[in-house]
């Protein structure tokens, strides 16, 4: 998290974050800055105009009408500013994602003390339109929640939901008619510590999905130290530097319906972070799936599958801990994907104003290069800060856009630095070269009131082919960005069902053409979206899709017709690997 930096002005100096000097240099149809000594940090030339992402923001109209109460106090503890995740799923199998927010509670206590507090799930009634169903569906929650992840964890085709916590995680059983048991205690789980997103991945490749997760720091209501200016009475959240960190937390679903804790066996527990988010993909191309935490203030974390049952922390050595200026940066959500479509899985994250959005490109052969500043990321977030980020392509021409949910996190920074709080959200259009351009302002997002933005997930909401998006916010109203992005572009989108993998097909590869995408729930800041894998086609109207399954099973579609949901069961025959092909469109 971030505290010092002064105004930049053209031609003049300013601190970073972490005490850099930066020199803005102006110069027509270019945008970049250079470190103090001359080296370049971040260089874009001028952008063609941005594809056109079209969104509505239709929450309030829909009945999504949420208020994430963080319970801001004049002692800033440190929760107040962090809460925020949420989750899109289908809860009820009726093929419609469902949306569910986590909510805080009274502080110091850190009980939910009254209906404003309770985490709430909102039906997805067809249309864009939502009903309230937290208590039919018993999920209003216990204590400070913070993030969410959905998954079939028991494998009943029933997805189920884990909802990280300040000292209280919870997990929740989705019985299949419509309603939730807490089976926390019964499964093993703990709630020793702070603990702020999770995921669901299947690390043993045994076909039951396990659970990482991410703990921040030590902190108490005890907590009372003054950070800030005294002599101005501002006090300000207190810097990560100030508590003591935490390792992150695994445990392996034995398949009973109860989960052994093999944090310190897997070797995960021997790396102490900050941590704040977790993403997948098997980003060396061994098959098996690999885990990249974002930490607060201090390095990444790249957890390696040996696929022994342990990991290696790999990231300083792939070059994916740190920027390319060699400083951690406050790392807040990440995305694991390919925006590039060279097959391999790439590093979206967030960060604070004078951090920029750091974007890790995967080389290959188990290194990643900082690609920030040639993407144009540097330059167009420099100022911004941000949350949740989500890799998507929102316009379905067959390249994944960026979103991110923006704020500060410092309800004060206007009276330190020439920073903002409450920022707009963004989106940044892939133009297909290896570059994004800022279509913020085109697309609708940009124009609407600033906030306190910090979870996002996605999903196509109503069934049209186009990804729609949700963000939470501290203290206000939740948007639900409806996707009107026109064109024609065509779509797939693949829904998996595993049977000698889990159920959720979690840890596939789908490619499509030059695309490669992973099955994953765990996205931006703290949040999850269940809702299979999307392609845009652009002009296609028949592509062949082929899976690679966590079994190591490869199987192919071919000649898929365009703007539909496919629906792919892996064979469960117990036949050695091997490629099955499913010849036409395959509209299953």
């Amino acid at each position: 998290m971030l505290r010092d930096s002064t105004a930049a002005a053209s031609g003049k100096q300013y601190r970073g974050p972490r005490g850099d000097t930066f020199l803005r240099v102006p110069r027509p149809g270019l945008a970049f800055f250079v470190l103090a000594g001359g080296a370049l940090l971040l260089t874009i030339a001028a952008a063609p105009s941005p594809p056109a992402i079209r969104f509505r923001e239709a929450a309030a109209a829909g009945g999504l009408v949420f208020r994430l109460a963080n319970h801001p106090t004049p002692q800033k503890h440190l929760p107040e500013t962090v809460a925020g995740g949420l989750a899109i799923f289908d809860y009820d199998g009726d093929g419609r994602p469902d949306v569910f927010f986590t909510n805080g509670a009274a502080l110091p206590s850190l009980e939910k003390e009254s209906p404003q507090d309770w985490n709430r799930l909102f039906h997805n009634e067809g249309g864009m339109r939502f009903t309230d169903v937290t208590e039919r569906a018993g999920v209003r929650g216990r204590g400070y929640s913070m993030g969410a992840a959905a998954g079939d964890y028991d494998n009943d085709g029933h997805v189920d939901l884990f909802v990280a916590g300040v000292n209280r995680n919870v997990l929740y059983r989705n019985r299949g008619d419509g309603t939730f048991e807490d089976v926390t205690e019964r499964a093993g789980i703990k709630s020793a510590v702070w603990s702020v997103a999770a995921g669901w991945f299947d690390y043993d490749g045994d076909g039951r999905l396990d659970l990482f997760v991410v703990n921040y720091v030590q902190w108490s209501p005890a907590f009372d130290r003054f950070c800030g200016d005294p002599v101005r009475k501002l006090r300000v959240y207190c810097h990560p530097r100030y508590f003591e960190g935490l390792p992150n937390t695994l445990y392996r679903n034995r398949g009973d319906g109860t989960f052994e804790d093999v944090s310190e066996r897997s070797g995960i527990a021997r790396h102490v972070g900050k941590g704040m988010s977790v993403a997948f993909a098997d980003y060396d191309e061994d098959g098996r799936v690999d885990a990249y935490v974002t930490n607060d203030g201090v390095p990444n974390f790249l957890f390696r599958n040996r696929g022994d049952g342990t990991f290696e922390e790999t990231a300083l050595r792939a070059g994916a801990a740190l920027p390319d200026r060699g400083a951690p940066v406050s790392s807040m959500g990440a995305d694991f994907r390919d925006y590039d479509n060279d097959g391999r899985p790439d590093v979206a994250t967030t960060a604070l104003a004078g951090e920029t959005f750091p974007l890790f490109h995967n080389e290959g052969k188990g290194q990643f290069r900082d690609a920030t500043a040639p993407t144009g990321l540097g330059a167009l977030t420099a100022r911004l800060s941000g949350w949740g980020v989500v890799l998507a392509d929102l316009d379905n021409d067959g390249w994944k856009d960026l979103f991110t949910a923006n704020a500060h996190v410092n309800d004060q920074i206007e009276s330190f630095e020439a920073a903002r709080y409450r920022l707009s959200n963004a989106v940044f259009a892939n133009r297909g070269d290896g570059t994004f351009a800022d279509a913020s302002d085109a697309s609708g997002v940009g124009s609407r009131p600033p906030g306190a933005h910090r979870g996002v997930a996605v999903a196509d909401l109503d069934g049209d082919g186009r990804l729609d998006v949700v963000t939470s916010a501290l203290g206000e109203p939740a948007e639900l960005w409806v996707n009107e992005t026109g064109g024609g572009s065509g779509w797939l989108r693949v829904e998996l069902v595993g049977t000698r993998s889990n159920r959720d097909g979690i840890g596939a590869v789908v490619r499509v053409g030059a695309q490669a995408n992973e099955m994953t729930t765990a996205v931006g800041y703290a949040s999850s979206s269940h809702a299979g894998v999307h392609f845009g086609l652009g002009r296609a109207e028949r592509v062949d899709v082929e899976v690679a399954w966590p079994s190591g099973l490869r199987q192919r579609a071919a000649g898929v017709s365009a703007n539909q949901v496919l629906r792919l069961t892996e064979p469960g025959d117990g036949t050695s690997d091997r490629t099955l092909i499913l010849k036409g469109p395959a509209a299953h």
